[in-house]
């Protein structure tokens, strides 16, 4: 294995002193490395584009959106996908998060499953992955054994593949139809992916998710009126939500959301069309779940 010439592995010039920096120094340094980031995410997103346009459609026709990765990257994967089930409102078999060594691999490191090429087939094939899903496979250093098995077995089976790393010209890229690579130079603490790339993946996977969600009606301006309260918070921010997007008082929004039985989406509904929560559903069902639908005739 040879890392020589990947960016993620270099030394930054900026920081070869980093031991002898009092905090002050280190903070705003690490700070403007940091700041690199989203620039050089920039410059990729027309490679971030047909990843959504593609998990669109798959959502719309019954298939699910899977991030694959090991390490940090497998984290930031199970993250974003169990982040879209109170954000959303989806099931948490529409966006899954698998990571090299299972859930335990979250919090501690499980030796040698990254390097498996065939533990990742048995993962998807866990999952019955098909050909209207997505598969995306994260890995800063683009070369992780179990995402290229991952990416291999999906495209083998049809489903739409993609990938994101972290260094130019990753071995990963030739296993994904949409490639996408994110070069953010070398790192603050020479080879700790879990900075700049780290952070460079979760912005990526923030757009996938969230772009392709308001693609399927889980969005009516910019407020998230498919969240799920399933906490005191989560209930007054549905509240709220409410009545930012009818305008109405919180006694009202109140009243309404309890009569749509905590479902925000069609209290709204109910409220801009001054209709019943059964004609509120059908007009939401009508509108294959977009509220701005609802409101045209």
């Amino acid at each position: 294995m040879d890392l020589t010439n990947l960016t993620t592995e270099k030394r930054n010039e900026k920081t070869t002193d980093l031991d002898k920096m009092s905090i002050s120094t280190a903070l705003k340094l690490m700070n403007q490395e940091d700041q690199q980031v989203a620039k050089a995410i920039q410059k990729v997103l027309p490679k971030i584009k047909p990843v959504i346009e593609a998990t669109i459609t798959a959502f719309k026709h019954g298939g699910r959106l899977i991030y694959l990765g090991a390490g940090t990257s497998g984290r930031l994967g199970v993250l974003d996908a169990a982040e879209c089930v109170p954000t959303f409102g989806v099931s948490p078999n529409q966006v899954i998060g698998l990571i090299a060594g299972g859930k335990q691999a979250m919090t501690l490191a499980v030796e040698g499953a990254e390097d498996d090429l065939t533990l990742a087939k048995k993962d998807l094939s866990a999952l019955q992955l098909n050909d209207k899903d997505v598969v995306v496979g994260i890995a800063a250093s683009g070369r992780t054994p179990y995402v290229i098995g991952g990416l291999k077995y999906a495209r083998d089976l049809g489903a739409t593949t993609a990938s994101i790393a972290c260094n130019l010209d990753a071995l990963i890229s030739q296993y994904a139809e949409f490639a996408i690579e994110v070069d953010c130079g070398p790192e603050f603490l020479t080879g700790s992916t879990r900075l700049k790339a780290g952070t460079a993946q979760k912005m990526i996977l923030n757009m996938l998710s969230t772009i392709s969600m308001i693609g399927i009606g889980k969005v009516y301006h910019n407020l998230m009126v498919d969240v799920k309260p399933t906490n005191e918070k989560l209930v007054e921010r549905s509240k709220r939500i409410i009545m930012q997007a009818t305008d109405c008082t919180y006694e009202v929004a109140e009243k309404t959301f309890i009569e749509a039985k905590q479902d925000v989406k069609l209290a709204i509904v109910m409220l801009l069309t001054n209709c019943s929560a059964k004609e509120g559903k059908e007009k939401l069902q009508h509108a294959q779940g977009f509220v701005a639908k609802t409101l045209t005739k």
